[in-house]
């Protein structure tokens, strides 16, 4: 082996490094944001929650994430993208421990708005720090891949509830008939449900302290000599030093500002961030993630099979993930996004209709929500992010971006707040109605003003918006 090779494959190794280590980020967003689907049902009968306390127990880490996510770029941007990385994962660690052994609700919520605020922190920072990292053609798939670690945190959060919900329901005596650990593991098992999310987040902190900081951070900062140690242990000199002087002349780019966004043009980029943002929630995918268990009891199921199948749409959310971004570039992202939310909309639609209809199998049930996630996956899951990276110019993209991002986090906290007094009032099946007809209009809206960016420059996609100013 020749001593290049040598040298390439130690650079593939180190990006390799780097970007797992960045996507336990995502893995734990994931496990952070769908565990509590497990536990939402025992924590209403031991505290007797109404269903407003219900809704905000759900969607309490979102406040936290809301909060997270706008500090997160500030931060970072004074204190470097490592040591916030590190803080949001001490953030998951306590919230897990703390959601694992409160003797109140009170005590509760405190517990997962710390963990909203890791969630937020890693939302914005994970995937910028991968991006910071990788060299240019590698880019856009190695980003992309940050949705495949959330999803796979998801699925882990499904599975590890169902397992511990197993071994609570088994006759073990491993953890005796009394005691602090018989109460986590046996009779209250929601807390080890929540508990859980600590080996990842501990794994997540301590891998972190073995990879440097992003060396554009560094360069920005004028620690120029760390940032081309970096640079060259990722790409190799050439490329390093080429990479060196394009981030001298994007530090010296003078950056956009709210106004501009408003300016005709760019004020429909930003109408189509805010409604990919908006719409994406309201096609009710993280009220199924949250709220799924409870919304198959209500389909006849008990609980351990809820779990159970709660497993398999996670299983069928991964695997048309991974499909989408297999063919995100070669199919295109209006084709992903128009097609799949028709997808979307006729299943929810299904779906009202099984919940109106008495004495249908649930089984069926189960099957829509299969169709009805991977639809989702396929498409506005799997695109959101690409699109919104794309459709806004360099100077803008970071405010732009800021501002979906939170109205992305606000919708979510709004539905989630909302959607067990809401089907409390309403029925499941008019919930389910709503959403379709959501979905309805948000297919009309992407048909109408999202662009197709496949193959396109960000310079073409930028004056495509300067020809609509005109």
């Amino acid at each position: 082996m020749t001593e290049n090779n040598v040298a390439e494959e130690g650079n593939r190794r180190f990006l390799a490094l780097v970007c797992f280590v960045a996507s336990l980020g995502g893995i734990l967003f994931g496990f952070d944001t769908a565990v509590i689907s497990g536990t939402i049902s025992m924590v209403e009968s031991q505290f007797e929650l109404d269903k407003i306390a219900v809704g905000w127990f759900g969607s309490s880490a979102l406040v936290g994430a809301i909060v997270g996510s706008l500090v997160a770029g500030i931060l970072s941007d004074k204190y470097g993208r490592k040591p916030i990385l590190i803080a949001s994962a001490l953030l998951f660690f306590v919230s897990a421990l703390g959601s694992a052994v409160p003797p109140t609700f009170t005590l509760l919520i405190p517990a997962r708005l710390v963990g909203g605020l890791g969630i937020g922190m890693a939302s914005v920072l994970a995937p910028l720090y991968i991006s910071e990292f990788s060299p240019p053609k590698l880019r856009g798939r190695l980003v992309a891949l940050y949705q495949m670690s959330i999803v796979i945190g998801i699925l882990a959060a499904y599975f590890s509830n169902w397992w511990l919900l197993s071994i609570s329901q088994s006759d073990s005596t491993l953890f005796g008939d009394s005691g602090l650990m018989h109460q986590i593991m046996i009779t209250e098992v929601w807390r080890a449900m929540f508990g859980a999310e600590m080996l990842p987040a501990a794994l997540f902190f301590f891998l972190l302290l073995l990879v440097p900081e992003s060396p554009r951070w560094l360069i920005k900062e004028g620690k120029e000599d760390e940032g081309i140690i970096v640079l060259q242990k990722v790409s190799g000199l050439e490329t390093a030093l080429s990479e060196l002087k394009a981030i001298h002349n994007s530090v010296g780019e003078k950056m956009g500002t709210v106004k501009e966004l408003l300016k005709p043009g760019f004020r429909l980029a930003l109408i189509v961030g805010l409604g990919l943002s908006i719409f994406g929630q309201f096609t009710g995918v993280n009220i199924v993630i949250y709220y799924g268990p409870d919304i198959l009891k209500g389909a006849g199921f008990d609980f351990d099979n809820a779990l159970k199948f709660q497993v398999a749409i996670g299983l069928i959310n991964l695997i048309f993930t991974a499909l989408a971004l297999w063919k995100i570039d070669s199919w295109g992202r209006r084709k992903l996004l128009i097609g799949g939310m028709s997808s979307v909309c006729i299943s929810l639609i299904v779906i009202g209709t099984l919940f109106s209809m008495s004495g249908v199998d649930g089984i069926w049930i189960v099957v829509m929500f299969c169709v009805y996630m991977a639809s989702l996956a396929f498409s506005i899951n799997a695109v959101i992010w690409v699109l919104l990276g794309e459709i806004y110019p360099n100077r803008l993209r970071g405010r732009a971006m800021s501002i979906a991002t939170f109205a992305n986090w606000g919708t979510n906290f709004i539905t989630a707040f909302i959607f067990p007094w809401f089907v409390a009032q309403i029925g499941m099946n008019y919930g389910f109605f709503v959403f379709a007809g959501f979905c309805f209009i948000a297919t009309i809206f992407f048909y109408k003003v999202v662009p197709e960016t496949k193959g396109k420059s960000l310079e073409e996609i930028e004056d495509f918006w300067k020809s609509k100013a005109g």
